[in-house]
């Protein structure tokens, strides 16, 4: 996920659901870099959530 904020940055954070049901969790990590861009904030996100799970990560889009 990622948000515009003030002088044309932008932040991302990360959600990662497991369970199904009344047992669903869900984790919302805030991470603290800013980006130029929404789409390097989506691809950092990305990576940061494929290595909270354990998967490898794929090549980001330069």
């Amino acid at each position: 996920m990622t948000k515009p904020v003030d002088g044309g940055w932008h932040a991302c954070s990360v959600s990662i659901r497991s369970g199904s049901g009344s047992a669903t969790t869900d984790r919302v990590v805030r991470l603290t870099r800013l980006f130029r861009s929404a789409g390097q904030a989506a691809d950092y996100a990305l990576q940061e959530g494929l290595q909270w799970v354990g998967k490898p990560a794929r090549p980001c889009a330069a």
